[in-house]
């Protein structure tokens, strides 16, 4: 019998492109596949990474403050939220298009500015190493580190990047929001990015230098908004075992103690499949009836009919 679901996606870097041209392009095809699921009858809501984006916005403003004293650096949370801005104006604006397309007039897509709340003690503060930005020399990476205190690290021979903390999210600021909007029917676009990551001190909130990973991000709020399924969308149809080697392993159905016995023997890189097979196992077994899905985006459909894509449950 078919049911309505209420489905939070994560989409992955591929879909939105490496510059503001090829995001044009790519929220476009993008759109039709978050929109059939919403032609299905389905409530969908959408979290996005921001990868290239934040670290494009990133450089700018650094090279606006090398180029004018006047101008103080910018601080890495208020590029998160530069980004969730522009890049939810490109994809809301290209599902409302596709959605009209399809006969759906008066179905309003609205983008959060979504701040997430993370632990100052969290160990990752301890030890950065999500790279963020462009490759530099060590002329311009000795700069950073001076003048704006970043952490600069040399990455396999290609240069220097600037390494941030990824802490854990530990609460939704504006959830009350989100869960209003979703529940009146809107399409929401939300923790653009992972979220901007901030801390809690007294009354106030103050950005982190830091990034979320999205799909932790987006495990949370699956679990807030009590949603049905999370689909992570990435670059591969079905997770695999020995990826890559003779013996290569595609899996189509997954328990929640079989993948921790995968991730225990070190089947999943860290940074790509590992932390979305963890976040997956997050949702899924945090209530009875819940299922991750991790496939391609234009899979997505497919997979929650059971056709494809490699589904985590309890």
């Amino acid at each position: 019998m078919y049911t309505r679901k209420r489905i939070v996606i994560a989409l992955g870097g591929n879909a939105l492109g490496d510059s503001l041209p090829e995001q044009m392009t790519a929220v476009k095809s993008t759109s039709k596949a978050i929109c059939d699921l919403i032609e299905d009858g389905h409530e969908v809501v959408i979290v996005h990474g921001n990868g290239p984006q934040v670290g494009m916005i990133n450089n700018a403003m650094s090279a606006l403050s090398r180029e004018d004293e006047n101008q103080p650096n910018t601080p890495l949370s208020v590029c998160v939220a530069m980004s969730q801005g522009y890049i939810g104006y490109d994809l809301q604006n290209a599902i409302r298009e596709e959605l009209r397309k399809r006969g759906f007039l008066r179905t309003p897509v609205v983008t959060i500015i979504t701040q997430v709340r993370v632990d100052e003690k969290d160990p990752a503060f301890d030890n950065p190493s999500k790279p963020i930005g462009r490759f530099l020399s060590k002329e311009d990476a000795d700069f950073q580190a001076k003048e704006y205190g970043h952490i600069m690290k040399e990455d396999a021979g290609r240069g220097y990047r600037r390494v941030v903390a990824s802490p854990k999210p530990k609460e939704i600021v504006e959830l009350g929001a989100i869960r209003n909007l979703v529940d009146s029917g809107r399409v929401v676009i939300t923790c653009g990015g992972g979220g901007i990551p901030v801390t809690l001190k007294g009354d106030h909130l103050s950005g982190a230098s830091a990034v979320i990973d999205k799909d932790f991000a987006s495990a949370l709020l699956a679990k807030e908004l009590d949603a049905d399924v999370l689909i992570i969308l990435t670059a591969v149809e079905k997770v695999a075992i020995n990826f890559g080697k003779e013996n290569e392993q595609w899996l189509s159905d997954l328990t929640i103690e079989e993948a921790e016995r995968y991730i225990g023997e070190g089947h999943f890189a860290p940074g790509s499949m590992l932390p979305k097979v963890q976040a997956a196992i997050d949702f899924a077994g945090s209530k009875a009836g819940r299922t991750a899905m991790i496939t391609l985006l234009e899979k997505a459909k497919d997979g929650i009919m059971g056709k494809t894509g490699t589904r985590i449950h309890k």
